[in-house]
């Protein structure tokens, strides 16, 4: 079904695989092997697709990466507060264009008239400095990108983890709004050349089987084991011509849950014909490999063998086939329990899904086909063909489906697909990101739903432990879930239904976007006064950092995994994102409770430090560090060293690239994070835009940590400046200062000196 290749792998004429000198996969032609070992490895890697767009947006000639994007896209969690951001460092036009969705707080449920408040204020951002702006419910953000943005050997930089657009031939990249900040103000995208693995597809898919069944198979090879982390997938050899766009889009998005840094796929004329449909030919071009192209690792995918899968509780990579679940239910469920029991700080929960077993098969309460990977045409087509003249259950299952665009549902409706679904009882709702994290559709306490969306972490879905609420998601292709809505909510996989998987011709019709989207790029109006609602605020001050800084270790977590969403959680919480104060509040309010009352209480010292005053509770030790950091006096030390707080996990970061993760910490005083590794580099480079210091320690001195005590580095500012990769803290305890050796990595200099300006709004604002 899929197997990897470590170390180097060329690719020959497109078909031919070969490692370790030997061809692996001989493509349906047989291929050929001569040629590569005539080119060195690095003019192999040359002839990538991803090396071709890279160097054509590469402003550098150094060995480091300086990426100018083409253009920039944001939705409503994330734009006010990047905005404000590149305001702060003197914002005074968008120099390309950058879109502003409405498609995840377009609810407008929670929190009064402030989502709305947030519209208001991206309209006129968007008249002010020159945007694009797409009104609530006419399309979630990367539908919108793959109809009207994306184009062959393009790159879009979104603050969406989810930036993903490979499939037409642009590399997308989700990332904090701190990286969108720096394209607004003509600053590069800096990295290292990313290593680039081939994704080598061969044959054609089983009846029943959708992109989410191809993409969870991929996420279980790829994410536990690392192998894709920061890297590229390309798409490449004979089984990409028998997918269609719809298809491979589907498959695309979810690569960001491998934790790969993009993707990118070979085009074709199904490529040609889905630009021009969308009536925009010009965005067309064949991009492919050279005919010898070196890779750094490929993955091998047998599309015939791949058949309906489902990723259980609480993570896309919990992943098994439809079939093995329903011959193993029990075993299987009792050791996701058993695995979900790790997770869950709240002892008095539990994940109980063996009690949902009825006649052998796993029933679930709650269906939900929506955004990204969901909502397409194809996929909601073939749902209305296998629920025509069915219906779901009568009781208490529900199913919502959310056409990701309104060109989308506008076909749909035409077709008479709609029809279908309602008349099997599926209620019909637009365009919005809600069910995939929490701000729609919250299943009840005790629910499992099955959802085509792209992620199934704990409490993602909108429950709240402190509330005593458990509920869980389980990701499924559209087809498996319309399989199982009319099977009484038994899990049944689409392989087991008969139903027409013939290729629909689609009509984009783009009127409606022609109607409502307010494009204003090249016409920026600098007299226009943004419009502000009372929940949006300024940033707060944020401290450059000291000669030496005293750390609180506000919080310790030991999971596996430390997501996004438990940083910062999304749903309710999301909403107040335009005011830096009031979501801080909620940093890790569902994993770690405490977090926040300890930060604060050491933002409270800094606040008496900066007064002069040292706190009572530090004066036992206040001696020893002023030995340590050879101060002159007391006064002095106290001067040059700046207090805040520090969370250690072992690998924080997965999932989501919204920066609210590290600029919640950073309000609440967060000077640094600790971990053994972090999950993705979007979250480092998160830490580092809001002058955190992103130390790595091995696992067994981070399990060393304890909540409530301190750590004392000195000459850290220094030591940053200089490049030095470690340095030495001390952890405070008693009558003893235990040493700490921390390592830093390396950082380049405009990163060290963001750090010491203690944000991105400062290094900006003094340049």
């Amino acid at each position: 079904m899929i197997r990897t290749l470590e170390g180097l792998v060329w690719l020959c004429r497109g078909e031919t695989l070969i490692s370790d000198g030997r061809a692996v996969e001989s493509g349906a032609t047989g291929g050929s092997t001569a040629g590569p070992m005539n080119l060195s490895v690095e003019d192999g890697r040359k002839g990538t697709i991803a090396w071709s767009i890279l160097q054509k947006h590469n402003t550098s000639d150094g060995d480091s990466l300086k990426l100018k994007f083409d253009s920039l896209i944001s939705h409503d969690l994330t734009y006010v507060g990047i905005v404000q951001t590149a305001r702060a460092s003197g914002l005074e036009r968008f120099p390309l264009p950058y879109v502003l969705t409405n498609c995840h707080n377009s609810l407008c449920a929670v929190g009064g008239t402030i989502n709305r408040d947030d519209h208001v204020f991206g309209m006129s951002a968007c008249e002010k400095y020159g945007g694009i702006f797409v009104p609530a419910n006419q399309s979630i953000i990367h539908s919108y990108a793959r109809e009207m943005l994306g184009g062959c050997g393009r790159m879009v930089l979104g603050s969406d983890s989810h930036t993903r657009y490979g499939a037409l031939g642009t590399l997308g990249v989700g990332e904090g709004g701190g990286e969108l900040v720096k394209q607004l103000l003509e600053k590069t995208y800096d990295i290292k050349m990313p290593k680039v693995v081939g994704v080598y597809l061969k044959g054609k898919l089983s009846h029943g089987v959708g992109p989410q069944d191809v993409a969870l198979v991929l996420v279980k090879e790829l994410f536990k084991s690392g192998f894709a982390r920061n890297k590229i997938l390309e798409f490449v050899g004979p089984g990409v011509k028998n997918l269609s766009m719809d298809f491979r889009n589907g498959i695309d998005v979810m690569t960001t849950e491998t934790a790969c840094l993009s993707s990118v796929w070979l085009t074709d004329d199904k490529v040609k014909e889905y630009f021009d449909i969308h009536g925009r030919p010009e965005a067309y071009e064949k991009l492919a490999p050279s005919d010898f192209a070196c890779y750094d690792g490929a993955v091998i995918v047998d599309l015939e063998k791949i058949e309906p899968m489902i990723a259980l509780p609480f993570h896309p990579s919990n992943v098994y086939s439809i079939r093995e679940l329903n011959d193993g239910a029990e075993d299987i469920l009792a050791r996701v329990e058993q695995e979900a029991a790790q997770q869950i700080e709240n002892k008095a929960l539990k994940l109980d899904l063996r009690s949902k077993i009825g006649n052998g098969r796993l029933r679930v309460d709650q269906a939900e086909i929506a955004g990204c990977s969901g909502g397409t045409f194809e996929n909601l087509l073939h749902v209305s063909r296998i629920m025509r003249g069915k219906s779901i259950p009568k009781n208490y299952f529900s199913m919502s489906v959310y056409p990701a665009s309104v060109p989308v549902l506008a076909e749909l409706i035409k077709i008479g697909a709609v029809t279908d679904l309602i008349e099997a009882g599926v209620l019909l709702k637009s365009a919005f990101c809600g069910p995939c994290f929490g701000a729609g559709d919250v299943p009840a306490n005790g629910s499992l739903a099955a959802r085509h969306t792209t992620r199934n972490f704990a409490n993602r879905e909108g429950s709240k432990p402190k509330e005593l609420q458990m509920a869980s998601v389980a990701l499924m292709d559209a087809r498996s879930i319309a399989a199982t809505a009319i099977n009484e909510g038994y899990l049944t996989s689409a392989a087991e239904i008969d139903f027409d998987e013939s290729e629909q011709k689609y009509h984009f019709d783009g009127g409606a976007y022609e109607r409502t989207v307010y494009n204003g790029f090249g016409r920026a109006k600098a007299e226009t006064k943004l419009r502000f609602g009372p929940n949006i605020t300024d940033w707060p001050e944020m401290i450059p950092l000291g000669k030496h800084v005293l750390l609180k270790v506000a919080s310790v977590i030991l999971d596996p995994v430390t997501t996004t969403d438990e940083l910062i959680p999304s749903g309710d919480a999301a909403s107040y994102r335009s005011n830096p104060k009031r979501m801080a509040d909620f940093t890790l309010s569902r994993r770690d409770p405490l977090y926040v009352g300890s930060a604060k209480s050491m933002q409270a010292m800094e606040g008496k430090r900066r007064e002069g005053i040292v706190d009572a509770e530090l004066l036992p030790f206040v001696d020893k560090m002023v030995k340590i950091a050879c101060s002159a006096s007391t006064d002095r030390f106290v001067e040059e060293t700046v207090f805040g707080s520090v969370v250690c996990s072992i690998k924080p970061g997965d999932g989501s690239a919204r920066e609210q993760a590290a600029s919640c910490q950073k309000v609440l005083g967060g000077l640094a994070n600790i971990c053994v590794e972090y999950g993705t580099q979007r979250y480092r480079s998160n830490l580092v835009n809001w002058g955190m210091i992103p130390f790595t320690v091995d696992e067994e001195m981070l399990r060393r940590f304890r909540r409530e005590e301190y750590l004392f580095i000195p000459d850290i500012r220094e030591k940053i400046l200089a490049g030095e990769e470690e340095a030495t803290g001390f952890l405070v305890g008693g009558d003893t200062l235990s040493p700490v050796v921390l390592k830093v990595n390396v950082l380049s200099r405009e990163e060290a000196d963001i750090i010491c300006s203690g944000s991105l709004i400062n290094y900006y604002s003094k340049c």
